[in-house]
């Protein structure tokens, strides 16, 4: 069975530590996803991502993560992730993957717990997944960073991801 995303019950979430002292925090608004599935068991996940659709609730910053000296959406305007693995324990669950951005691809391994399927108040069936990992963003190219007076960099090296996703029967 295939299930698509429900982008209304669904969020990608980044945060990175800025001065080391405190997070920042932002969201992909616009993304898809499908999982197939046979009888329980997953088989395929693949994610794209409109990179510009990114959200820190900050204009000026988010242009900047934009630009050619984090994510360049001019030239890669997409991130997908692609299921490599996936390992089931109950509701936990270890998904690995190739994640690209910026035209670089490296695995990862994103772990959470899975749910359902359930049906919801109008008989819908409807299955979800609360994911989350730690990257190095220079392992992707995303290298920009000032050198603060006291010691230290404007933005963090590890970026955390979450994917809390909603997914209903494909059309």
């Amino acid at each position: 069975m295939q299930w698509a995303f429900d982008p209304a019950h669904s969020q990608i979430q980044f945060a990175v530590k800025h001065m080391g002292i405190s997070t920042v925090r932002g969201t992909f608004d616009q993304f898809t996803g499908t999982i197939e599935e046979d009888n329980g068991v997953v088989k395929s996940v693949t994610v794209e991502v409109d990179v510009a659709s990114l959200n820190t609730q900050n204009t000026q910053r988010d242009e900047h993560l934009r630009s050619g000296d984090f994510f360049d959406v001019a030239n890669s305007p997409k991130a997908t992730f692609v299921l490599t693995k996936f390992e089931r324990s109950g509701n936990d669950v270890t998904a690995t993957g190739d994640l690209t951005l910026r035209g670089t691809t490296k695995p990862v391994t994103l772990k959470g717990e899975i749910g359902g399927p359930a049906k919801d108040p109008w008989g819908n069936q409807k299955v979800s997944a609360e994911l989350e990992t730690k990257i190095s963003r220079k392992e992707w190219g995303l290298v920009w960073n000032v050198a603060l007076e006291a010691g230290g960099v404007l933005v963090s090296d590890e970026v955390k991801l979450r994917i809390d996703v909603q997914a209903a029967p494909a059309a």
